[in-house]
């Protein structure tokens, strides 16, 4: 009976051996498995650029114009700036620019000094040039820019007037921003789906993404900055988009 305890005792230790044996092969190929799906997923992902642009129209506008006078007696050339203004305002008024949509920036003061004969300033005032300036902003965009290009008329009724060129903005930006974003987003899941698919694999999900900077530029520009533009000379303007993602493959 002893022998016979013996054989069955032996027995359980070797089946328990076995068993043990199994075990750790098995745990071992699911961790080699396991190892592999983690190099997988980290060494198989594709990475590419998606771009999106769309062509807006400016809806608001910013106009500076200035004017200015000078003379040996700084009363006289105030009071003719004064003048200047109105007539100014007026012409603003009569083209249909509201009211609230002009700013008029205080009168700006220069002392010049006569010159002697080495053309150094000297201690006598030789004149004041007095100068002011008007902006208007506002969101008839027709309007002020057609204004701002027959403005020079001022200059018959005897003003030094001045007109810089317009600028033009969309207030609408941030809003078109989150759009373009999710519009570039999606074309560079396309760009990384045909690029897959002409290796015989697919992309799984989106492992990361990078938004580029924006671009602003006149309609017709092909103009591009690394740190993004913002153009303000153009009525029309082209919107430009970019997203970098890397997705990871099937």
């Amino acid at each position: 009976m002893e022998n016979g305890g013996g054989f069955f005792k032996n027995t359980q230790i070797i089946i328990l051996g076995v068993c043990i044996a199994v075990a750790t092969i098995v745990s071992s190929f699911i961790l080699a498995q396991g190892s592999l799906k983690i190099m997988k997923f980290t060494r198989e992902m594709i990475t590419v650029t998606g771009s999106a642009q769309k062509i807006i129209r400016s809806d608001s506008i910013i106009w500076r114009c200035a004017f200015a006078r000078s003379s040996a007696d700084m009363t006289a050339a105030y009071q003719a700036l004064e003048k200047d203004l109105k007539k100014v305002l007026d012409y603003l008024a009569a083209k249909g620019i509201a009211k609230d949509d002009i700013t008029v920036a205080q009168v700006s003061i220069t002392t010049v000094y006569k010159k002697n004969d080495k053309g150094n300033d000297t201690n006598e005032i030789y004149e004041y040039r007095l100068s002011q300036s008007v902006e208007v902003k506002s969101a008839d965009v027709e309007r002020v820019t057609t204004v701002s290009r027959e403005s020079t008329e001022l200059i018959n009724q005897d003003i030094g007037f001045e007109s810089n060129a317009p600028e033009y903005y969309y207030t609408k930006l941030h809003e078109l921003k989150v759009d373009m974003v999710a519009q570039a987003t999606e074309n560079a899941k396309q760009r990384a789906q045909n690029m897959a698919k002409a290796t015989g694999n697919r992309i799984g999900f989106m492992r990361s993404a990078r938004m580029g900077v924006f671009q602003i530029t006149p309609a017709n520009s092909n103009d591009v900055t690394d740190y993004g533009m913002n153009d303000t000379s153009a009525l029309d303007k082209k919107v430009t988009a970019v997203v970098t993602a890397s997705f990871a493959i099937e």
